[in-house]
């Protein structure tokens, strides 16, 4: 038996070869860019669970944001591949003990009577989520968290209904001095 502690970071697993990383990218702010960013992972048959893409304090880098599941060799082989490519500034994997990373989720459920709707605000309040809608027959959430966080509460309302739902992905920069 193996044992983790809390405070290790996930991409350490005892039964599972592949592991969660958070590649974090600075690009050149140009068209195409995501383009061939995407079609690197797609030629190397390799999934992109999330992928986020903003403006960073210098107007022309952007920052790119992507989870991915992966072993370290294929992690390390496409971190060096990912470098080569000329738009990209710099590209490191994040290490989640020393990271800070969010992801929003809006989550639409049926809501057809006074009680689902109250029980529905009861567990939004226990996540910290935001109430953004309500109508006769529906409620829309806000949440905000790390993926397990989101997954949690999707999990725990799942059954009055979701309509509708949409995750932005996650957004990550390192703690304190960490480069």
């Amino acid at each position: 038996m193996t044992i983790i502690s809390a405070s290790s970071q996930l991409n350490i697993t005892a039964m599972h070869d592949k592991a969660w990383y958070i590649i974090s990218a600075i690009v050149e702010d140009k068209p195409g860019v995501l383009f061939r960013i995407t079609n690197l992972f797609r030629a190397r048959n390799f999934n992109i669970e999330s992928i986020t893409v903003g403006s960073t304090e210098n107007v022309d880098l952007s920052r790119m944001t992507i989870t991915t599941e992966s072993d370290e060799r294929t992690l390390d082989q496409l971190v060096k591949q990912l470098s080569k490519l000329i738009d990209v500034v710099d590209v490191k994997v994040l290490d989640i003990v020393r990271t800070v990373y969010r992801e929003l989720a809006l989550i639409k459920l049926r809501a057809v009577d006074p009680t689902t709707r109250m029980e529905i605000t009861n567990f939004a309040s226990i996540f910290r989520a935001n109430i953004l809608d309500i109508s006769k027959d529906t409620i829309i959430v806000e949440v905000t968290g790390t993926p397990d966080k989101i997954d949690a509460f999707k999990n725990l309302v799942e059954h009055y209904g979701i309509i509708q739902l949409a995750r932005t992905g996650v957004s990550a920069l390192p703690r304190g001095a960490y480069p």
